[in-house]
């Protein structure tokens, strides 16, 4: 995946009322699903050799890390523009920090986890276990790195934004097509450039992510089944934010 920056994606975001923090402790959640489920999440802590890495050749680490500032940099100017239609001005994330142990980066006194990468609505920050992404980015490929730091941007737009569900798997699907949305818009523009494969990646990448097929809808923390997360995906991606109800 490639990133060009010459033009900026636009377009409405319904009812853009920018309220005040809510107030949760840890915003978001994170992709993390049980240790079956987890792209390398059974890989020891040294990084993933080459037999786990796609044809791609998305390997090294300093390739993982542009991507993510690439990735960053792309959601900025997305929602930037998005707000600037709408007549608001957008603030963006105070940073965003890799971590290795468990317990390195706490969210409102909650420590967080390996595996894992959460947005963090008190400090207003986007965290992730750079071990599970990297080994996730060599198995999946670079277009993971884009929705991994999308969905979790999309959690910072929803606190903007005083969006607050009464259950979990609302708001993760909701951020699922904000995520589809950012990146089909920005190829749309031109803003990104997909490489041959970036789809087929966003496919598996959102799959793996996805809950258990018994895990009750209802339950805290659900993010819903693969095919859901991928169907809300797809739509973001296809049809742009009017299918992610934001109002």
């Amino acid at each position: 995946m490639g990133a060009r920056f010459g033009r900026d994606a636009r377009g409405p975001v319904a009812g853009l009322l920018i309220a005040a923090l809510v107030s949760l402790a840890c915003a978001g959640g994170g992709l993390a699903e049980p240790e079956a489920e987890r792209p390398g999440a059974n890989t020891p802590a040294a990084s993933p050799g080459p037999s786990t890495t796609r044809a791609d050749s998305t390997t090294s680490v300093a390739e993982f890390e542009q991507d993510v500032a690439d990735a960053q940099d792309v959601a900025e100017r997305y929602w930037a523009a998005q707000f600037k239609e709408s007549g608001q001005r957008f603030r963006p994330i105070r940073r965003i920090i890799p971590y290795q142990r468990d317990g390195e980066v706490s969210c409102g006194g909650q420590a967080l986890p390996r595996n894992n990468a959460v947005y963090c609505s008190q400090g207003d920050f986007i965290a992730y276990d750079v071990t599970w992404s990297v080994a996730a980015f060599r198995q999946v490929g670079d277009a993971f790195v884009f929705y991994l730091l999308g969905h979790e941007y999309a959690h910072a737009i929803q606190v903007r934004l005083g969006i607050n569900y009464s259950f979990t798997i609302q708001q993760e699907l909701q951020a699922d097509c904000m995520a589809g949305a950012y990146l089909g818009d920005s190829v749309r523009s031109e803003a990104l450039t997909l490489a041959e494969g970036d789809l087929d990646e966003f496919r598996e990448g959102v799959a793996a992510v996805g809950d258990d097929p018994d895990q009750p809808w209802f339950a805290e923390g659900a993010h819903g089944t693969a095919e859901q997360r991928t169907d809300m995906f797809f739509r973001g991606y296809e049809g742009s934010l009017k299918e992610c109800d934001l109002g």
